[in-house]
């Protein structure tokens, strides 16, 4: 099939990086699914304290991320990304066995730094590993397996009534799927092993070159990355006042528990896996800008419904569209910046656009909270809209004009070559 042409002759490293990151996402698609809903009802602290707690995760990746995308620049992308998947893992099993807010605060902040230093590490990797030509193929397959990976994270919730079966009551099943989960992510620490370290270092091999703060932002990159994170960061602001929070805001609206709202978003996860597919043929068609606008302006509208829906499972429909327009986009927004920032500042532009995305998501995530813990149901999306509109004309007024170089024909690309 023509949709699917783009997919042959992947980069077998590029594959690895992948492949090594598929049970990592099922853990987090767990935890990130469930956390508004097991930090409450299943461990039985407060709405704000949840929210805290989730703040608190994009709070540390915020400040985490800046400087571990210039270490993984300088320093080794593999060696982060190891280390970030062996702190998350520890992060998931310390939520399941304490109730301690305090032990829980400092369980946050090491997730968000594990977050930042995994997602800094991985697009300069997976950018590094492949040619202009399949950066959004390779992109898309990402966030295809990603997609499908977070989606079986929600499909494990229901699990505990395995454990339920064997004896044990919810909360002891809950805790036991937690470790058994946090178990297997830091497993497939050795499938990273097989990447190879980057070739590409800011910090040359024998340099003894200092380390200051002005290394923390890109300077060859520096416009087009500031245009690039204020809108991811809008969006973000908008998007973190609902989606951590789903299953919490399910159970307040319509009385579910997790292990029918988890399977619900674990649905939406894998309709986004399948969406992701088609992202590389849409950008070829009508150009990589234009593609992110018209998914993200069509998911706006089903996001604007999701509260009006008189029944859980309308909702959950059009929540499910919603999630499945938007996320379309996503491979391709990454591809797209690290296709524009200099090669050997990619670290450093991943870096930084996870933390300014992840900052204002997590505020907005307590606001959220906040808003739902008082019986404000419908407002955080309706907030969530009028943000998500003014990132989107933000997104196109900034880049309408940009051509990719794998958009240019080779004359094109020449003559930036020669001006370059």
């Amino acid at each position: 099939m023509v949709l699917f042409s783009t997919y042959r002759g992947l980069p077998k490293e590029a594959m690895w990086i992948i492949y090594s990151l598929i049970v990592p996402s099922i853990a987090y698609g767990m935890l990130y699914t469930d956390i508004s809903y097991f930090l409450t009802t299943i461990q039985g602290l407060p709405d704000v304290t949840m929210g805290i707690i989730v703040t608190l995760m994009g709070v540390s990746t915020f400040t985490a991320s800046i400087p571990l995308g210039i270490v993984a620049d300088r320093y080794g992308r593999k060696k982060l990304l190891i280390l970030g998947n062996v702190a998350a893992s520890v992060t998931i099993a310390v939520f399941a066995l304490t109730a301690n807010p305090a032990i829980l605060f400092a369980a946050a902040i090491l997730e968000g730094i594990s977050e930042g230093a995994t997602s800094a590490a991985t697009s300069a990797l997976l950018a590094e590993k492949c040619e202009a030509a399949k950066r959004n193929s390779v992109f898309s397959l990402f966030g295809f397996a990603q997609s499908m990976a977070f989606g079986a994270g929600g499909f494990a919730i229901p699990a505990i009534v395995i454990f339920q079966v064997l004896g044990f009551n919810d909360q002891e099943s809950h805790v036991l799927l937690y470790i058994a989960m946090a178990l297997l992510s830091l497993a497939s620490t050795a499938l990273m092993l097989k990447i190879s370290e980057s070739r590409v270092l800011r910090k040359a091999q024998g340099s003894n070159s200092k380390f200051t703060i002005k290394d923390l932002f890109p300077r060859k990159s520096r416009e087009v990355l500031l245009k690039y994170v204020i809108t991811g960061a809008t969006i973000a602001f908008g998007a973190g006042m609902f989606v951590p929070l789903m299953t919490r805001w399910m159970h307040l609206q319509y009385g579910v528990e997790d292990t029918l709202s988890s399977s619900i978003l674990a649905a939406a996860s894998i309709a986004i896996a399948f969406a992701t597919l088609a992202s590389p043929y849409i950008a070829k068609r009508i150009g990589l800008v234009k593609a992110v606008v018209v998914t993200q302006s069509s998911s706006t509208l089903f996001m604007f419904l999701t509260p009006l829906s008189p029944s859980f499972f309308l909702a959950s429909s059009v929540y499910t569209v919603r999630t499945f327009l938007m996320n379309m986009s996503s491979p391709l927004e990454q591809s797209m910046i690290m296709g524009l920032v200099d090669k050997d500042e990619r670290g450093a532009a991943s870096g930084i656009s996870t933390a300014l995305w992840r900052l204002p998501n997590a505020l907005s995530s307590s606001v959220g909270a906040w808003l739902m813990g008082i019986g404000l149901l419908a407002l955080p999306f309706f907030l969530a809209t009028v943000v998500y509109v003014v990132s989107i004309c933000m997104f196109w007024f900034f880049f309408k004009n940009t051509r990719m170089p794998e958009e240019m024909t080779e004359c094109e690309r020449q003559v930036v070559i020669k001006e370059s």
